[in-house]
């Protein structure tokens, strides 16, 4: 579905990301890992148009998407998370919603808050995500939790078939933490959407990931299955106390 290859990008004479070669096939649950500073949302950036690479190629389905901008990418059906919220906090849920579902559909801006057409599938669209009985509350009144889920609602309004999630349980509480991954895991194996996820909490990734991706210092150190990226000595001795 997905296919890097050498891909790379650099600003300022620093090489951020190097020479990441990788195929993610659809259906599938990729996780990356690896400290601060090692590339993981950088290549995110690249797959999802946010920057473009200074070397290599991105193709989605056999097709080359690399200058791609990132609204054509979102057509395609590639849907984006971010590590730090972006919600509006006096607008209600509902409404984050709504507008996202205009925008996908080439709406007018101007005419958003008149799509009442758009009323039944936000209203689904929040019920899949377990915010129904909150539709009407700001999301300055949401919990950390409860914005990842908002997040993950206006992701799906657009319906994407490859979901990017950068570091969705950022922020969340421990008691949240449950939820938001069994949210995850039911877009994933229930709806059948590939994901490819950033998270540094790998009781989460063990139970989600068919495979894991470790990035160190921009390149990829290793992929392969859960088990055998943690039982690897290159990788063990590379993140020794990093907790992985």
């Amino acid at each position: 579905m997905l296919q890097l290859t050498g891909l790379g990008w650099g600003v300022g004479g620093a090489t951020i990301v190097e020479d990441v070669t990788l195929g993610v096939h659809e259906g599938e649950f990729l996780a990356f890992i690896g400290p601060n500073g090692a590339g993981k949302t950088s290549l995110f950036n690249l797959i999802s148009g946010l920057t473009t690479a200074t070397s290599g190629t991105i193709a989605l389905d056999g097709t080359d998407m690399t200058a791609d901008p990132a609204h054509a990418r979102a057509r395609r059906g590639i849907g984006r998370t971010f590590q730090t919220s972006s919600l509006w906090p006096a607008m209600s849920v509902a409404d984050h919603v709504r507008l996202a579902a205009q925008a996908a559909r080439g709406g007018s801006y101007r005419l958003w808050r008149r799509a009442s057409r758009y009323t039944a599938e936000v209203d689904g669209v929040l019920e899949r995500t377990g915010l129904g009985h909150r539709a009407r509350a700001t999301a300055a009144e949401l919990s950390h939790g409860e914005k990842r889920k908002l997040e993950l609602a206006v992701l799906l309004v657009g319906e994407p078939r490859l979901m990017l999630l950068d570091e969705p349980m950022a922020g969340v509480s421990a008691e949240e933490v449950p939820a938001l991954t069994e949210l995850i895991r039911t877009l994933h194996r229930d709806e059948g959407r590939t994901v490819l996820m950033v998270e540094h909490h790998m009781d989460v990734l063990l139970g989600l990931a068919d495979r894991l991706a470790v990035m160190h210092h921009g390149r990829l150190l290793a992929l392969d299955t859960p088990e055998a990226v943690t039982a690897d000595p290159t990788v063990q001795q590379a993140y020794l106390g990093e907790g992985l």
